[in-house]
């Protein structure tokens, strides 16, 4: 998959290179490119916002940097990502649809939002990573991408896929490792009596407990 995300903060995007997602990086499962949208703005200063028609609060991110920064990397399998308050609310089922995609450009704003013309213009997907919002698109762009990374082959064991939370159906199961005993606080027995057929039961059941417990929303 190639990614490509544009952006007023390249520097912004440190984390895309450490742990797993570098690990994919490196094996060639995922290759992400950082383009600055200042680089295609028109204006002697390389400014790409400007005040809103209609008055009101902030600065906008004017239209012309975003539609020919996104215009230079646009191909024919291209889907358009655009990190919005107004989208559909991330989820497990969305990330892995985007993980299918062999080209994803991220369109990162900033400030009050973008000229809606980039939307009419470029019909991007928009995506929620939540009810709340943020300074600008940057983090929501790379939470979506270290989720959907997950789901490219590869990139992790499937194992972890089937068993963690909201992929088994719910919330996962707690997890223990050394010590066995922390502060008088002992791992349940059955994880260390080597018996994977009462591991399984004791993990279905802890799931199921947990996911009643914090999110009842999720039983079915």
């Amino acid at each position: 998959m190639i990614i490509d995300i544009l952006t007023l903060f390249p520097e912004s995007f440190g984390y895309l290179n450490s742990s797993i997602l570098k690990r994919a990086q490196e094996s060639g499962k995922i290759t992400i490119n950082l383009i600055d949208i200042r680089d295609f703005s028109l204006d002697k200063h390389k400014k790409c916002d400007d005040y809103p028609f209609g008055g009101g609060a902030g600065m906008l991110m004017t239209v012309q940097p975003i539609y020919d920064a996104t215009k230079s990397v646009l191909k024919e399998n291209s889907h358009i990502v655009f990190p919005s308050p107004s989208g559909e609310v991330l989820s497990a089922e969305k990330a892995k649809e985007l993980s299918k995609y062999e080209h994803l450009i991220f369109i990162c704003g900033h400030y009050e939002g973008v000229d809606q013309r980039v939307l009419d213009l470029l019909k991007p997907e928009e995506i929620s990573i939540g009810d709340y919002v943020l300074t600008g698109g940057e983090l929501p762009t790379m939470v979506i991408i270290d989720s959907l990374s997950r789901f490219i082959d590869g990139v992790i064991t499937g194992e972890s896929l089937t068993e963690e939370s909201f992929s088994c159906g719910g919330l996962e199961y707690p997890q223990y490792t050394r010590p066995q005993v922390f502060e008088g606080l002992e791992v349940p027995s059955v994880l260390v009596s080597g018996n994977h057929q009462e591991v399984k039961k004791w993990r279905e059941a802890e799931s199921l407990k947990k996911t009643m417990s914090k999110r009842p929303d999720l039983i079915k």
